[in-house]
């Protein structure tokens, strides 16, 4: 970037700071009367001293805020009987009266409850303190939001937000791609902890959880390794579950639900009990779904069938300053990929079985220091998955196991905040610990067996600058060892690869108004080479691809910068969104063109080069009239290959521009939309274009209090049956289109 543009970047920056800050100085003050008024404001819950709250006489233009301490003066009153306006971002107003003599001098110290902003609107994922305020873009889905997104994987439920994706290889696999990146990039998290499954690993792998036990789901676009470390290079998903109760109401309630497509003859229902008292809560969830083959509009895909459940117990207490709890889950995915040659030879499938048990204690600490809350978080799993041939002769079934993955993990986070002093505000410091070992084996195990260990540092601070710019600001140490182990392909193998590494950010949240805000961030953050990067070398059948890696590939190291721009009103919401990454190292899983001969499988290789990604997107939600809302969403993403050579990154999406109507009128709504995306003419070496596609669908839902709260949904996508191929569907290659015409009908009853 030019330097001149830096220049005068910085220089509006601080101009802009400094103006603020001069805004909160005493606006009038009259003088002679020596009358004056000092004191804090604080916290009613907490007794913290609270900076940058507003104070204001009524009646008057004289007021003040409150300096980092939470201490203000105001001084040469008026005499006589004034009002105090009291009013801070997140804090309920409050007005105290107050009378003041000639050369009198009064301490006044103000009590204010914080509201907080609206738990939708806090991305918890983002902020250890979950202060609210925010410096890069992100969303959070719950509650109806979340059923009206419902679908088979987090790739489909996700799929069209903005700058999110998806990575397609049917319906169980498909997993987020957040602005271009996927993969071991994006981090899916199960209540803050790494899920201990191997999704991040291969297209055909999948997310380890039915989206139906979400009961939120918080999305960061962009960098998190400050928080989360490697992996979090291009954003985190954060899946909530409830499996251990908070917040809980007395006695029972839970939910129940159902749903049905007809794409792949689907079913699946859902439900969650809890019970609580006035101390602990136990809750209990189950989940089954089932489905045919997908079908498109040139007919059925063999091999895409599936059936999955899922079970979780759980336990919540809350004990004065101690609370928390524990929960386990088991959860068992089988489903079919479509192989090379599946449509033409349908006696041959690959099957996926897999099964993960998942252990989880959570404990909340409030302690009267300035160290004043903690959380630890402990997660222990064992996830088994096997890749299993089968073929049909004469009648006769026979299976062979050709790949098998044993990991087991474990993973804890140690959280604690620190009060308010002196410039800074509310922050964290945190230790996370990560291990797992990984055994490979199978007639196809094309990469050796992993163990690896990571343990990491970081804190993360605010200072207010002014009541409406405020700077964060962080850095994270992470040392990470990773041994391959040995199998039937690597018997020899012995070797280790370490790392120090470190991420950081800082950034500026901008609220000059209440309906605005603006964020900036610049990140550093980085990623350890997983180890089919390193090490594959033979054919994946699942994926349906034959990788190679290589051992000398260094860490990913990302540089980048994003900035976005929020505002919402009672009729108009809107964000636009703008990023641009520079990645030493980028290891690129790139096609070479080639046809492995025994296989007859593609050829990828994974290389490392400097890369650039640049894009944004734009989202508007306009309420036309009381009920009836116009929404937009455009995203874009452009990836370049710099080093060496100069090319497409492989497997970016389009531009896309999504648009959609609905009328709410209370008991229910009804809506419809379209989606359009580009054609992708400019394309990586050796991989295929697709064309431009048009996909229309509607939405309904109806709304019933009766005993509890009911909801059903109808949903229609692709009215048109249209025909076209997504440029992430790792199958396109195999000449598959992506599913025909669908009506999903769900129904949720809360209790």
């Amino acid at each position: 970037m030019n330097k001149n543009i830096v220049n005068i970047i910085l220089v509006f920056i601080l101009v802009f700071i400094n103006s603020s800050i001069l805004s909160g100085t005493e606006l009038e003050q009259p003088t002679g009367t020596d009358a004056n008024i000092f004191g804090h404001v604080v916290d009613a819950e907490t007794d913290e001293h609270i900076p940058f709250i507003n104070i204001l006489i009524k009646g008057t233009r004289i007021g003040t805020l409150t300096d980092a301490s939470g201490h203000y003066m105001l001084t040469n009153l008026p005499v006589g009987e004034h009002t105090l306006i009291v009013k801070g971002m997140g804090y309920e107003p409050v007005t105290v009266d107050f009378k003041i003599e000639e050369k009198q001098t009064k301490e006044i110290d103000i009590e204010i409850e914080y509201k907080g902003i609206a738990l939708n609107e806090i991305v918890l994922t983002s902020s250890p303190t979950a202060s609210g305020f925010n410096y890069q873009p992100n969303q959070a889905f719950i509650g109806e939001e979340l059923q009206r997104r419902s679908e088979v994987s987090f790739g489909e439920m996700l799929d069209g937000e903005p700058g999110i994706a998806m990575r397609s290889m049917g319906p169980t696999p498909s997993r987020p791609v957040i602005r271009g990146l996927d993969g071991d990039r994006i981090l899916v998290l199960q209540d803050g902890e790494r899920m201990g499954d191997i999704s991040n690993t291969a297209a055909d792998h999948a997310i380890a959880m039915d989206p139906l036990a979400a009961s939120r789901v918080e999305v960061v676009r962009g960098p998190a390794s400050l928080l989360y470390g490697s992996s979090a290079l291009g954003g985190v998903i954060n899946v909530m579950t409830s499996d251990i109760p908070e917040n809980w109401s007395y006695g029972s309630s839970g939910v129940l639900s159902a749903q049905g497509a007809t794409v792949n003859k689907m079913g699946a229902g859902f439900g969650r009990y809890t019970y609580g008292d006035e101390k602990w809560a136990a809750t209990g969830r189950l989940s089954y779904r089932q489905a045919g083959n997908v079908n498109t509009p040139i007919g059925e895909i063999p091999s895409t069938s599936l059936q999955n459940y899922e079970g979780a117990l759980g336990f919540g207490f809350e004990n004065n300053k101690l609370n928390g709890g524990f929960s386990a889950s088991l959860g068992n995915q089988t489903f079919e990929l479509p192989e090379e040659g599946a449509i033409a030879d349908p006696d041959e499938t690959i099957e996926i079985r897999a099964d993960r048990t998942l252990l989880r204690g959570k404990l909340n600490f409030k302690i009267n220091d300035f160290f004043d809350k903690a959380q630890l978080r402990v997660n222990g799993s064992r996830f088994f998955q096997q890749e299993i041939e089968i073929e049909q002769h004469d009648g006769e079934i026979e299976e062979e196991v050709e790949l098998e993955f044993d990991k087991l993990s474990i993973n804890s986070t140690l959280t604690v905040q620190h009060r308010a002093h002196g410039i800074f505000d509310r922050g964290a410091l945190g230790l996370s610990i990560n291990g797992n070992n990984m055994e490979v084996a199978g007639d196809e195990a094309y990469t050796p067996g992993e163990k690896r260990f990571t343990i990491g540092m970081f804190t993360y601070q605010e200072i207010p600058l002014s009541s409406i710019v405020r700077l964060q600001f962080g850095v994270r140490l992470d040392y990470q060892k990773a041994t391959a182990l040995p199998n039937g392909l690597f018997p020899d193998i012995n070797l280790e690869r370490d790392a120090l590494n470190y991420s950081g950010s800082i950034g500026l949240n901008i609220r000059p108004r209440e309906e605005m805000e603006i964020g900036a961030q610049f990140a550093r953050s980085h990623r350890n080479p997983i180890t089919e990067e390193l090490f594959a070398d033979g054919p994946h059948i699942g994926a349906g691809v034959y990788e190679v890696g290589c051992e000398n590939l260094k860490d990913e190291i990302g540089h980048g910068g994003d900035v976005f721009i929020r505002w919402e009103s009672d009729r108009i919401k809107a964000e636009a969104a703008g990023f641009i990454n520079h990645f030493q190292n980028f290891i690129v899983f790139n096609p070479t063109g080639l046809i492995d001969d025994d296989s007859g499988y593609p050829i990828f290789e994974y290389i490392g080069d400097e890369a650039y990604m640049i894009g944004g997107e734009v989202s508007l939600s306009l309420m036309i009239t009381e009920g009836l809302k116009w929404d937009v969403i455009l995203d874009y993403v452009n990836g370049k290959r710099r080093g060496e050579e100069t090319h497409y990154l492989p497997y970016m999406p389009p531009f896309r521009l999504r648009s959609g109507l609905q009328y709410d009128y209370g008991q229910g709504w009804i809506g419809a939309r379209a989606t359009s995306a580009n054609e992708k003419r400019y394309i990586a070496p050796n991989e295929e274009k697709t064309d431009g596609y048009v996909l229309l669908g509607a939405q309904a839902g109806y709304r019933l209090d009766y005993g509890g709260r009911h909801v059903i949904i109808l949903r229609a996508e692709n009215l048109l049956d249209a025909e076209y191929r997504d440029h992430l569907s790792r199958i396109e290659d195999r000449n598959i289109p992506m599913p025909g015409r669908n009506f999903n009908l769900a129904y949720r009853f809360y209790f």
